[in-house]
């Protein structure tokens, strides 16, 4: 998985429009990813300003004060609240925060320079959102990009197989 030399997992974008199923195709192929044996995690996109932290808290003191990043760690898992000072690439982050994952779902992220497999549902819309770095479609619009994989949102085992062959590249 991912590029050996360097330890980075592979990165591929689940990208479409909202609304479009990316969410719901994820959390469908986590588990059947999973369960053959790879380390998957994900990245999420969003255009929205959301609160990482809790004002008043230590470690949003921490980063009102002044750090580049805070770790907010419990027995079971961890928050990291930190700066974003370099493009929103999903690669680089995968490279930088989970070096140790065989494979990381990053959702939106349109734009990016990876590989994508597009989620295109006839009810939001029948125009692809991207073309660049195109391996796949997760669509009921037939017509579009013939050329590329065509899968059913149901074929959920399917599109597992063909991303972990993607990912082996």
């Amino acid at each position: 998985m991912g590029n050996a030399a360097s330890m980075s997992p592979a990165v591929i974008a689940i990208v479409g429009y909202s609304g479009s199923g990316k969410t719901t195709l994820i959390e469908k192929l986590l588990p059947v990813l999973h369960a053959t044996g790879l380390k998957v995690a994900t990245i999420k996109h969003s255009h929205h300003h959301i609160p990482f932290d809790t004002p008043g808290k230590d470690s949003w003191r921490f980063k009102q004060a002044g750090a580049m990043a805070s770790l907010l760690v419990t027995p079971v898992a961890m928050q990291l609240v930190a700066d974003m000072g370099e493009p929103r690439d999903p690669v680089r982050l995968a490279q930088r925060y989970f070096s140790d994952a065989d494979l990381v779902l990053a959702e939106g992220f349109a734009s990016a320079d990876c590989a994508k497999i597009e989620v295109l549902r006839a009810a939001c819309s029948l125009t692809p959102r991207c073309s660049d770095g195109l391996l796949a479609l997760v669509t009921d619009v037939a017509t579009v990009h013939p050329q590329l994989p065509h899968f059913g949102f149901d074929e959920v085992e399917a599109i597992a197989r063909f991303i972990i062959s993607k990912a082996k590249e």
